[in-house]
């Protein structure tokens, strides 16, 4: 779902004078510049003046192909420079690297005689003398003066996967890069994960040959115990691994984030028991193997990893004070609140006291004493960058009051200066560069008062006679007249992976519709029901706890049926449609409230809840061991017999991600009670249905014609 999003955003956007945000672009050490990949080379931009020079020229690392990303040593002496990439699940994490020396203007390739596209999360050693990197489930490491390639780890393989994960870990934590350097250069500490009881999940290839074959993926799904996972340290001098003694059953437990702590040897790890209601920290000995619990967390629901506060990255630990304190984040008064920790978890303080949510964690400026921070206490649907002293305190705006919408901030090392995006729904991305923490534009010019312009999308709140305030945003249709009526195309999701509501560019517009909504005559509305991960305090986000499908769904039927009361509603002609969960919700909703809503498009549902993967259904909904019936009454196809308007499925038969089964599940329920339908598979698609030539097109066109047949646009 949020593949099509992302994409249409990036293509909206509009620079003043800026690249977009993006990983691409990387600060210097001193924080008065940063780095850009432009035409194939590597330039830097002063962030005063924007003096723009070449660091690499195109034509020095022209062999190497083009830049997909890159990386500076700690010294900046050397680039590291990833080329040729390959897909590994949802992201390029697979390819070849290049070591480009600024001194030198040497190129070199780093594991030359490994296969070509094969290595995976290559980091230079800390004294900048070694390379490791990962390939085919192995770790190795290269001396970088004499190319010299050592093999670490030699048990690999599809299914003892080292260095870094499963599929699984990857979708659900954020883990990908699986090994951590050692601050002196002398160890290299990893993750071991053991997926070889697992099952396979076997996708089958039904057009690539005349015969068919499958293609195994090592799927935990709920219900189904983990893969088993361990932390190793390996001495590089004896090239012999220590595996550290974590309490627990490995299999019952996991282990999403592992660190050394700054300048010492010792690492710190956080372990999740399997409901991941329980975290622990734990310290551990690289050479004894021993561990020893620092600090202990406990919910009701779930507790959230680091991933769910810095934009999706796992890695990292937000050390202060030379490692002896670390920033956490917890919300156990109620609130996403930051804390302050102690290394050895003795000392605790709260810094963010107030009823209000961190929703991101931008930058711990030590040197100035300070924590910037995104939050929006006003309105969940806003974001904007806040500021508290790293001793605690008051929250301190730092965005303009004239600027309401959504704000991103990329906060140089030195904590000066920030490359500043800005956008709302009537508003395009823009970008400027900013000094902190007066937010004063080093452009020439600001983006002063944002001008009022015409703009279709209206935001508002409804209460439901449950007594729950929904944020929502509607567009109308074109020439509209409030003494017709109009149908209503509710946009979905519904789930704690994401929220619809908020105040972007572009966030009403629908990305598969060939047309204009608004002018064939449409409302489009999206509503943001309890559980969705907006900013509005614990109770609202885990209230969903065992109930998604359930409580999630009523919320939005009964903010529809408030909506249906409008008088230029047709309640004749509602329809609804998602992607992923929102296609669930959307399967949910037409079945469950078949009196509201008349049309349905779903697109890659999980119709059977214990068809996903554990990591996420167990997270939100206990283990179906304890409570299946939760996993039943949450889940589409209990209620597929009520079925009474008109649906549309739409599912990739090749989804490593919600699988097709879930497909044929739903498709053979709807035929036993004998329920007409529209289906659609598409053959070897992926959850984001974009592989192939003509499939967005043909996706698209699908989508308009039924829903144009099944809810006719227009005023009645």
């Amino acid at each position: 779902m949020q593949l099509f999003r992302n994409l249409l955003l990036l293509c909206l956007c509009v620079c003043m004078g800026l690249p977009v945000l993006s990983q691409d672009i990387i600060w210097s050490a001193d924080g008065n510049a940063y780095y850009s990949e432009e035409d194939g080379a590597i330039v830097a931009y002063q962030v005063k003046d924007q003096q723009r020079s070449i660091k690499v020229p195109a034509k020095a690392i022209a062999a190497a192909g083009a830049i997909y990303s890159f990386s500076f040593t700690p010294d900046e002496h050397k680039v590291l420079i990833f080329t040729n990439t390959r897909r590994v699940w949802r992201y390029n994490t697979r390819g070849d690297y290049w070591l480009y020396d600024l001194a030198t203007s040497q190129l070199k390739k780093l594991g030359k005689s490994l296969p070509e596209a094969s290595l995976m999360f290559t980091k230079i050693s800390p004294d900048g003398k070694k390379a490791a990197y990962v390939s085919d489930h192995n770790l190795y490491l290269e001396d970088l003066a004499s190319g010299k390639i050592e093999q670490l780890t030699k048990d690999g393989t599809r299914r003892l996967i080292n260095g870094t994960f499963d599929w699984a870990y990857e979708e659900e934590f954020g883990c990908r890069d699986g090994f951590r350097w050692s601050p002196d250069s002398r160890s290299i500490a990893y993750w071991q994960i053991d997926a070889r009881k697992i099952p396979d999940f076997l996708l089958i290839r039904n057009t690539d040959s005349i015969y068919s074959y499958t293609v195994p993926v090592e799927y935990p799904k709920a219900g189904v115990s983990p893969s088993a996972c361990k932390v190793g340290v390996v001495n590089l001098a004896t090239k012999k691994t220590t595996w550290m003694q974590v309490p627990g059953d490995a299999q019952q437990h996991y282990i999403p984030r592992m660190e050394w702590l700054p300048g010492k040897n010792s690492l710190m790890i956080q372990q999740l028991n399997r409901k991941q209601n329980a975290s622990k920290l734990m310290v551990l000995d690289p050479v004894s193997g021993k561990a020893q619990t620092v600090y202990s967390e406990t919910d009701d629901a779930w507790v959230d990893v680091k991933s769910a506060w810095d934009d999706g990255d796992i890695t990292g630990w937000d050390w202060i004070q030379d490692g002896k304190a670390f920033i956490w984040v917890s919300e156990k008064d109620g609130w996403r609140h930051l804390y302050r920790i102690g290394a050895d978890g003795k000392q605790e303080q709260l810094l963010t006291p107030g009823d209000y949510d961190v929703i991101n964690i931008n930058k711990i400026d030590e040197k100035n004493n300070v924590v910037y921070f995104i939050a929006s206490p006003e309105n969940a649907t806003q974001q904007y960058l806040y500021r508290i002293p790293l001793n605690g305190g008051k929250a301190e705006r730092v965005t303009p009051a004239n600027q309401p919408g959504i704000h991103k901030y990329k906060i140089s090392s030195n904590g000066l200066f920030a490359l500043h995006s800005f956008e709302n729904h009537q508003l395009r991305p823009q970008s400027e560069r900013i000094s902190l923490p007066d937010h004063k534009s080093l452009n020439g010019k600001g983006f002063g008062d944002v001008v009022t312009k015409r703009s279709n999308v209206t935001f508002f709140k409804i209460t439901t006679e449950d007594g729950v305030t929904m944020d929502g945003w509607m567009t109308k249709p074109s020439n509209f007249d409030s003494t017709k009526k109009y149908p209503v195309v509710f946009y979905v999701y519904g789930e704690p992976a994401s929220c619809t509501v908020q105040d972007g560019f572009g966030n009403s517009q629908n990305f598969l519709y060939a047309g204009n909504m608004n002018e064939d005559g449409y409302i489009y509305i999206s509503l943001d029901n309890r559980g969705t991960p907006a900013p509005k305090g614990r109770t609202w986000r885990k209230s969903i706890y065992r109930k998604i499908g359930v409580l999630n769904a009523r919320d939005q039927a009964m903010g529809a049926k408030e909506i249906l009361k409008w008088p230029f509603v047709d309640a004749n002609r509602i329809a609804v449609w998602g992607w992923s969960g929102g296609g669930s919700m959307t399967l949910n909703l037409l079945f469950q409230y078949p009196e509201i809503y008349k049309t349905g498009i779903a697109v890659a549902a999980v119709a059977n809840q214990l068809t996903y993967d554990n990591i996420y259904q167990e997270r939100f909904m206990g283990l179906p061991s304890e409570n299946m019936m939760d996993f039943i009454n949450g889940s589409p196809i209990t209620y597929a017999k009520n079925l009474k308007g008109e649906l549309l499925y739409i599912h990739g038969t090749g989804d490593d991600n919600v699988h097709y089964q879930n497909a044929e599940m739903l498709v053979n329920e709807l035929i036993k009670y004998k329920k007409l339908f529209q289906f659609m598979p598409y053959p070897n698609r992926t959850h984001g249905i974009s592989e192939g030539p003509g499939t967005y097109e043909h996706l698209s066109a699908l989508y308009t014609k039924f829903l144009r047949e099944h809810c006719a646009p227009g005023a009645k």
